[in-house]
Parts: structure tokens; C-alpha cells; sequence
């Protein structure tokens, strides 16, 4: 069957006592040790060089406050932002691509558009690898997998002698139609290996078997330039585990929100780059289902990115591709196209560690570059020297220096109020306070102008909906964005400054198998496809039988579909007890015109590939009733001056831990926890859930 393609992706949990949730952030690593219905939570500086450092302290942390061992740890979930953070800062390996000999400009041709038509100035996104390094191999196959041209090893060896003169550390390969056959790709990784055996390999034939030549290349190439990276970060951290007693299963994140095991996060790191933020998103998914909001928006902020996910009836958007690093006002076409399983969000590089500049048109610019964990923003004191958002929410009292991070880091106000001074304030003549309003409006802003152009894509509005915010810098910023975005309301759930890590606990046993198999349905061979989706079906079995009980699995089947002549395909749900064309005709027709509002007659149909999950049975989400009756919190009788928009204000200190269910915390207020702060501005309330979650909504409403 030449034009079948089989990719796999493995998704295992299951609900086991003392279980680790790991979370590396470009600042920050979160640590959760679930105990029960204990969790115990860590947030320590990211270390780059050795990120296993951070991780190993946070968990040794972590056990100790629990008054367990490492041996006593029966899952390890894993889930990190590094890939991403590479991508953006471009701090991956030195890559290069191998490629059909005339084509190796398809990535910097990408669509042969513009995603901005009429702006002279736009910036595009730069690909990976320099031209100089995109090498050509003289081969060809056809889209029927016959080969046309043999592969011509002279012009392999020629290119070795490249890679070795340029010492490069990652090798793409990615051949025209090698997802419908792949031996030339196979070959020339063999000779590659062969003559270069510490260099690491991505062929676009494992990594993204699909047609497309630009998106196939573009995921392979990102593979390979974040997988030496990621690769010796996953292993070392599995080996010191490991020295330290935890020799349990080690599961990793992926971006669709399920877990792979290790040995396929290091071949195919891909799959991560947006792990840490799926487990964000399975989080506030299930926080949406929890109080029946039907429309609700993740907003994830941390030290390094934000990131903004659209939820609707309690599930996240989700998608068969997405884009990294987008570059021109966050619009499609303007980043790095990656084709994977993938919760849908749109992330940018605003986070608390943004750098904030003044441009030669006298504009504050925040991010994508960021102080990151080393030195830091300025006010951790660890030799930072540039004007952050965190130093910014410092001189606007947004932050407790005493209480930030649980008191893991003592920050310095007044090297706050001396970088924003020196970068902000002297360059365009305000006084201080004024330099870090403007900063948190500045990024606010980005946000909300991506989150608005995110929804756009999806023919979605976000106006009314509920604001999940998560990670140690949303709170502070989420009422603002909350304005900014006309939303209904702010939900800041418990533990919120590990958030992501806390989604990880959240996540369901699945797994899924991915089979390309072009078919029209005016040529429909149901037996073809129903032996297909068998054979699929028993890879499965396979992998869930030592973890499920495969009487308890369900089966959900979808379909990549189009009208024949059109160029993308719609994921169309499957009834395999009717597997016929006039049912699949029928889904597909409903589909469409959900989304485009008709449908075209007489048009035959195109099935590109088929999808098929198992998966175990997920804990219901329990209905969370609003408490009927509310009273205040008695004043702590700490205060401090927070600066808002208009004016400033003497706003109350409250500490979460001594909130119960049912008390409202009426603004202003900084309720301070140990890995965030939430800021409840004036005419704003924070009522205490009854699973203590924080729902902030106007005094009036």
C-alpha cells in the first residue's frame, strides 16, 4: 500500500499515589508532588545550562516537605517550554537540510505570500537554517512512490563533506513525496550516521509523513534544531532520577495534552514544544467544565511567553497544526508552520522577564527577548540589567519582595526603579512610576491583540467569556487583559503559579494512531478502510493492554477531508457501525457548513488520512455550585501602595492560605500566595470558591 503512512503517538497515565508533575518554564521550574489529595509545590530558577539541576532541587524540596523518599514516587509526568523558548530566542543547534537537488529554497519560499499584503516593511519569519546549509542531494520520487531519479550517493558524500567542514550538529533530511516512500531519506541517514555518528537525525518521513512539502520540511527542521537540546536535557534528567531512587515510568507532555514515553520525546521533540502549556490548557479545560462555562479563555502567563487557548463546552480548541514564533502582529503567516497533534494557542514572548526598550521612534517594545532564569529580571538581585515587565508590576506594587516565590528569591525594588529609570523613564522624559504603567499597558496589549487575532483565525469572539489565568505572572495581569478583552470574569484557580503542572494530573489515558490513505468517496472500498482501522485499532490494544482495562476503552475515529481540487482539509467524525460513503458524505457536509456556512453540490470528496484514539475512562468533572451566601475577609491590617491606570491606591494584603470558601476579598487587594499574587484592582471582588478558586468579577455585577 505505497501511499499508506503510519504515524503513532503513544498517550499513557493512570491514577496512581505520590505522583510527580514537572513543569521547566524559561524562567522559572515547577514541581508538583501529588500525596493523595495532598499536592505539595515548588517553584525554583530555571537553570539552562543543566536544567535538571532546577528540577532535581525543586523535587528534593518537594519530598522533603512531604516526608517521603524518591523511591516512593510511582509516575513521573514531565512537561516544559525549553523547545519553544529555542525556537524563539534561537538558541538551538547549528542544523542543516538535506534536500532534493532544486528545492532548497521551499523554506524560504514558504506559501509564496505575504501575510500582510500591502505593509513594504513586514517581517517574516527566517527559517531555521541558513541557506548556506540547506544542501542539495540529487534524487527523485514521485507522489505514487515510484522513484524517478536514483539517489546519487556522490552528491550524499559531497554534502558530508559540508557537514563535517561546518560542524554541524543536527541533520535534517526531507525529500519531495518521501511520505509516500522513504527509502532515499532512510538511505542517506544511514550514510550520514555512518560517516558522522555524534550528529543527530530528523528524516521528514517519521517526523511528518504528510503531504506538503513546506509544512513537512518546516516541522523536520525544527525537529532537528531542537533535538540535541532537548534530547541530552531528557536524558540526563532520566539518569539523575534515576541515581536519586525514582525509578519509576517517566512519561513526557506533549502538545496534543497527552503523555509519550521518553524514548519517543528524545527522536521526536517536536511533539513538546508546546507541552508545558498543553497541561495549562487541560487545566483550565477542566476548570471551564467544573463551573459549567460554556465559553472561556486560557491565559497563561510565566517568566518567559504567554499563552492564550479558546475553550468552548469545556474543551480546548485543538488542531493538526500550528505556528512558532509568529512575528508580524501575531498573524497567521507570519511564524514558523509545525504540523503535529496540538492544542490550538497562539503564544508570544511576553512574560514576566520581557524585555522592555525604547525604539529609535521613541516606542516601548516589550519582548520576545527575555531575561529569562540567568541574570534574570533586574529586581531578582542575580546581576540583571535590563528594564522587565516583572520590574515593571515591582515599582507598581503589584509584587509582595518579601513574599514572591514563596520567599525563595528577595526582590529589590529599588534596582527596579533604577533600570526602568535608565531604559524607560530618561529616554522619553516621564517620571518612573509612569515608565512601568506604560511597560504593563504595553504587554497587556500584546496580549490582548494576540488573543483577539487567535480567536479572529477561528471565526470566535472572546467578548463575554470567563478569563482562566495561570502561571506566576497572569494573575497579576489578568483583570487588566479581562478589560482589555471584554470578558465576563477572572478565574485564578488554587495552586495557579504551577498551573501547568497541576494539568498534567489531569490527564486522560489515550492513545492514537494516524494513518494517511487517499481515497475519494465516488471510489469508496470500505473493506480497505475497515481493514485499516482494524489494524489500527489492534496497535492500540497493544500499547493500552498493560494499562487499561480494554473493556473500559473507547473508540473515536475522524477523517481528514475536502472537496477534491481544494488545498486543506476538515477533521470530520467517523461512524465506523455505518462506514459508507453516503454516511461519511453526510458528517462532511455538516462539518463544512458548520464552519463555512455551505456546502458545494456535485463536488466529490477526499479522504487524506484517518485518525483513531483509545481511550480509558476520564473522571467526571464534578458541577461546582456558587456559595448562596458571601462575607468579607477581616483586613489583615498590612497595606501597600499599588499604582493603578488613574491614580494610586492603599491596597490590602491578603494570604490565600488563610482563605475558606465563600469569603470575598473586595479591591484593592494583592492576595499573595506562594508562587503568584493575584491583584484585585478597585471596584473589583475576589469571591473564594467552594474549591477554593478565585472567581473576580466588578463589585456592581
Amino acid at each position: 500500500m505505497p501511499h499508506s503512512i503510519r504515524v503513532v503517538l503513544c498517550t499513557i497515565t493512570c491514577t496512581l499515589k505520590n505522583r510527580l508533575a514537572i513543569d521547566i518554564g524559561g524562567t522559572f521550574t515547577d514541581v508538583v508532588l501529588e500525596q493523595g489529595k495532598r499536592l505539595f509545590t515548588k517553584k525554583v530558577l530555571t537553570t539552562h545550562d543543566e536544567p535538571a539541576t532546577a528540577v532535581l532541587q525543586g523535587v528534593q524540596e518537594a519530598l522533603d516537605d512531604a516526608n517521603v523518599g524518591a523511591d516512593s514516587i510511582s509516575l513521573v509526568l514531565h512537561g516544559t517550554t525549553l523547545a519553544t523558548n529555542a525556537i524563539i530566542e534561537r538558541r538551538g543547534a547549528k542544523t542543516a537540510l538535506l534536500t532534493t537537488a532544486g528545492h532548497r529554497d521551499v523554506l524560504a519560499m514558504a506559501y509564496e505570500n505575504r501575510c500582510e499584503q500591502y505593509d513594504v516593511n513586514i517581517e517574516r519569519p527566517q527559517p531555521l537554517i541558513p541557506r548556506s546549509l540547506r544542501l542539495p542531494i540529487v534524487e527523485r520520487v514521485g507522489s505514487d512512490a515510484r522513484i524517478l531519479k536514483p539517489l546519487d550517493q556522490r552528491s550524499v558524500e559531497s554534502a558530508i563533506g559540508i557537514l563535517t567542514e561546518e560542524a554541524v550538529e543536527s541533520v535534517a533530511i526531507g525529500f519531495l513525496h518521501s511520505y509516500a516512500n522513504g527509502l532515499h531519506e532512510e538511505t542517506v541517514a544511514e550514510m550520514v550516521a555512518e560517516a558522522l555518528p555524534n550528529v543527530a537525525l530528523s528524516i521528514s518521513s517519521e517526523v511528518c509523513p504528510e503531504i506538503r512539502e513546506y509544512e513537512r520540511f518546516s516541522t523536520t527542521c525544527t525537529n532537528a534544531y531542537v533535538l540535541p537540546l532537548m534530547a541530552e536535557y531528557l536524558s540526563d534528567l532520566s539518569a539523575r532520577l534515576r541515581q536519586v531512587g525514582c525509578t519509576c515510568p517517566f512519561m513526557v507532555m506533549t502538545s496534543s495534552g497527552g503523555l509519550a514515553t521518553l524514548e519517543t520525546a528524545v527522536r521526536f521533540p517536536i511533539r513538546l514544544v508546546e507541552s508545558g502549556p498543553a497541561g495549562g490548557s487541560v487545566l483550565a479545560a477542566w476548570k471551564a467544565r467544573e463551573l459549567n462555562a460554556r465559553q472561556a479563555l486560557s491565559f497563561d502567563m510565566g517568566g518567559t511567553t504567554a499563552k492564550i487557548c479558546l475553550i468552548d463546552q469545556g474543551e480546548a480548541l485543538r488542531s493538526r497544526s500550528f505556528e512558532v514564533d509568529r512575528r508580524y502582529r501575531f498573524k497567521k503567516g507570519s511564524g514558523l508552520p509545525v504540523r503535529i497533534p496540538v492544542i490550538e494557542m497562539i503564544e508570544i514572548g511576553a512574560g514576566g522577564g520581557s524585555i522592555a526598550i525604547v525604539d529609535d521612534l521613541k516606542r516601548i517594545r516589550v519582548g520576545p527577548e527575555s531575561a529569562g532564569s540567568e541574570p534574570g529580571p533586574a529586581c531578582y538581585g542575580l546581576g540583571g540589567t535590563s528594564a522587565t515587565v516583572t520590574d515593571a508590576d515591582v515599582v507598581l506594587g503589584r509584587l509582595h519582595e518579601e513574599k514572591f516565590a514563596g520567599g525563595y528569591l528577595q526582590l529589590d525594588p529599588s534596582t527596579s526603579k533604577t533600570v526602568l529609570m535608565k531604559d524607560i523613564a530618561t529616554e522619553l522624559n516621564v517620571e518612573v512610576e509612569d515608565a512601568a504603567k506604560s511597560v504593563a499597558e504595553v504587554v497587556d496589549e500584546n496580549m490582548a491583540s494576540a488573543a483577539r487575532s487567535h480567536a479572529s483565525e477561528w471565526g470566535k469572539s472572546i467578548v463575554g467569556r470567563m478569563l482562566i489565568a495561570f502561571g506566576g505572572a497572569a494573575p497579576l495581569h489578568a483583570v487588566r487583559l479581562m478589560n482589555k478583552l471584554s470578558c465576563d470574569s477572572v478565574l485564578v484557580p488554587a495552586g495557579a503559579g504551577v498551573g501547568s503542572a497541576l494539568g498534567f494530573l489531569r490527564t486522560p489515558i489515550a492513545y492514537e494512531v494516524v494513518q494517511s490513505h487517499y481515497m475519494r468517496l465516488s471510489e469508496f472500498e470500505g473493506e480497505i478502510v475497515r481493514d485499516l482501522l482494524n489494524s489500527m485499532e489492534d496497535e492500540a490494544q497493544e500499547v493500552l493492554q498493560n494499562a487499561l482495562d480494554l473493556n473500559s476503552v473507547t473508540s473515536d475515529v475522524t477523517a481528514l477531508m475536502r472537496y477534491a481540487g481544494q488545498g486543506y482539509e476538515i477533521s470530520v467524525s467517523v461512524d465506523v457501525e455505518d462506514l459508507s460513503p453516503t454516511s461519511l458524505m453526510r458528517r462532511f457536509d455538516e462539518a463544512y457548513k458548520h464552519l463555512y456556512g455551505r456546502v458545494l453540490a456535485d463536488a466529490d470528496i477526499e479522504v487524506i488520512s484517518w485518525t483513531l484514539t483509545l481511550s480509558g475512562p476520564v473522571d467526571s468533572t464534578p458541577h461546582l455550585e456558587k456559595s448562596e451566601s458571601l462575607y468579607g475577609v477581616e483586613e489583615s491590617g498590612e497595606t501597600r501602595d499599588l499604582v493603578e491606570i488613574d491614580r494610586t491606591v492603599s491596597a490590602q494584603c491578603v494570604d490565600r492560605d488563610l482563605l475558606r470558601p465563600a469569603q470575598v476579598v473586595t479591591g484593592p487587594a494583592l492576595i499573595t500566595e506562594r508562587h503568584t499574587t493575584t491583584v484585585v484592582p478597585s471596584a473589583y471582588q475576589a469571591e473564594v470558591l467552594r474549591n477554593l478558586d478565585l472567581l473576580i468579577q466588578r463589585q456592581d455585577s
